[in-house]
């Protein structure tokens, strides 16, 4: 799911400060990325984010189709109270023997395991409490390989959407940003000349430059004596 990331901070009395779902892969991915859209408002567009902008002109225009017996139900706005999750769905099918599934759209290639499907259960989480109902699986369609997968809402990955809601709402608290990290998924994400990785992360040759910046010269010294 994109677009719509820096949402606004609020409360719901009493409830804890709300957090965006699709905030969920973006700490998956790098805590700091996740704290640069919702602390700072940041957000940069490459070939890749406006792939997903794209795909999601679609799913995200609301509607209501039944065909074949599922009904599918389009950019759906989804919360959970207890979690304080909130977001949109790109797409819900809703079965004839009660079943549903969120069905996540995304413009690259599916990684299992990865962010998205943190985002997926987390989507599942909201659903259940609003259908009242059990949702043990969901699925992630990759338009690069234009194949749909699916994913086991099992324990285990509840288990991290809880701990990853925990984690991006400290950031919100503190409005503090999480450290650079520096490494290969800075050279996959859009947002690497607003981060300056390389330049926040200590790296000893930008640590060691910086310092001689500020290293007074022989001859200035011997103009001060």
């Amino acid at each position: 799911m994109t677009g719509d990331i820096s949402l606004e901070r609020t409360r719901r009395e009493p409830g804890p400060l709300q957090v965006p779902l699709s905030a969920l892969e973006h700490y998956e991915y790098c805590p700091r990325q996740a704290g640069l859209i919702l602390v700072e408002e940041g957000y940069a567009d490459d070939e890749a984010t406006v792939r997903g902008t794209l795909l999601h002109g679609h799913v995200h225009e609301p509607g209501d189709d039944f065909r074949a017996g599922i009904r599918t139900l389009r950019a759906l706005p989804v919360w959970h109270d207890d979690l304080g999750l909130t977001g949109i769905c790109d797409v819900v099918e809703i079965y004839g023997d009660g079943a549903i599934i969120p069905v996540e759209h995304k413009s690259g290639y599916y990684r299992p395991g990865g962010p998205a499907d943190v985002q997926l259960a987390g989507q599942a989480i909201c659903l259940e409490q609003m259908f009242r109902t059990d949702i043990p699986t969901g699925a992630i369609f990759s338009a690069s390989s234009r194949r749909r997968y699916e994913v086991q809402i099992d324990s285990a990955l509840r288990e991290r959407v809880a701990a990853t809601t925990g984690a991006i709402r400290t950031i919100l608290d503190h409005e503090g940003l999480p450290a650079a990290v520096a490494d290969k998924r800075c050279e996959r994400c859009s947002m690497n000349h607003i981060c300056m990785p390389r330049v926040l992360a200590g790296r000893r040759a930008f640590t060691s430059a910086a310092a001689s910046l500020f290293v007074p010269s022989q001859e200035a010294s011997s103009l001060n004596d």
